[in-house]
């Protein structure tokens, strides 16, 4: 093609332009990928150092801790004969706090690593888990957990689905009004995703408190009454929003309470 007025090819200029655009966005590109880079190793450099930290911030935390209860729980023993009801009462709740301590430790340190561990995907039969489930739980013996039939099998990250169900299954029995309570566990297809529902019959949960219980550190019961770090449905909310699915309660006051999550699927059996 040449321009009439001065007779010059102009489509070797617009070649010339496209490359040299090309050219500006192939170095653009590659800048972003090797800031990427950097940010990726600087990312992992962070952190295996906060997996350092949380190492030693566990140790150094808990070791002070278990001295404690253990002094506690000597003194108690050697003074057997001289100590008051009150003295006793007092020791138990010392001991009754550093538990406390040691949970929120260990509370927190789980959920700094959600999200920084990768699970492999695999097969799960989902019955066998929650049963596995129960058998890692001290539940009374009066105590009851009917599981629905037809649970499916289907590929997903165990671990992190294990964690989900123990901490809720292990809220339920703890907030427990009686020792014969009851616990039901169902599974249901939802298209995309699998919808859990764990079921109690306890005292329930006031709807104001349906969205704060998910919140860390926050309680319903006194810790004084009962004790509690307010971290458990915390993790339970990160790892279910992490995975892609929604969690809720369904609860009122004297009715008992459900929680319902979606888990994805991954590939069906």
């Amino acid at each position: 093609m040449r321009d009439q007025n001065h007779n010059q090819p102009q489509y070797f200029i617009v070649v010339i332009e496209e490359i040299e655009e090309r050219k500006q966005a192939e170095l653009k590109l590659q800048q972003k990928i090797e800031e990427l880079a950097k940010t990726t190793q600087q990312l992992t450099k962070r952190n295996q150092e906060l997996d350092q930290f949380t190492y030693v911030a566990s140790h150094d935390l808990k070791a002070p801790l278990r001295a404690i209860a253990h002094i506690s729980q000597w003194l108690e023993e050697d003074l057997a004969g001289y100590l008051t009801p009150e003295n006793q009462r007092q020791l138990k709740i010392l001991r009754g706090r550093v538990e406390r301590m040691e949970s929120l430790i260990n509370g927190l340190l789980e959920y700094s690593r959600i999200g920084r561990v990768q699970y492999p995907v695999e097969e799960v039969e989902i019955e066998l888990l929650i049963k596995q489930v129960i058998h890692s739980l001290a539940i009374p013996a009066s105590f009851h957990i009917e599981i629905q039939s037809q649970i499916p099998i289907f590929q997903t990250k165990k671990v992190p689905l294990f964690q989900v169900l123990r901490k809720i299954i292990d809220n339920a029995i703890k907030h427990h009004d009686r020792e014969d309570g009851k616990i039901n566990v169902c599974v249901r297809d939802t298209g995309d995703f699998w919808e859990f529902s764990i079921r109690d019959d306890g005292i329930g949960i006031a709807p104001e408190y349906h969205q704060k219980i998910f919140t860390i550190f926050q309680t319903l019961e006194p810790r004084d009454k009962k004790e509690n770090t307010g971290v458990g449905l915390s993790i339970v909310k990160k790892i279910v929003d992490l995975e892609g699915g929604e969690i809720q309660i369904k609860s009122q006051l004297g009715l008992g309470t459900e929680v319902i999550f979606t888990w994805p699927k991954f590939c069906e059996l």
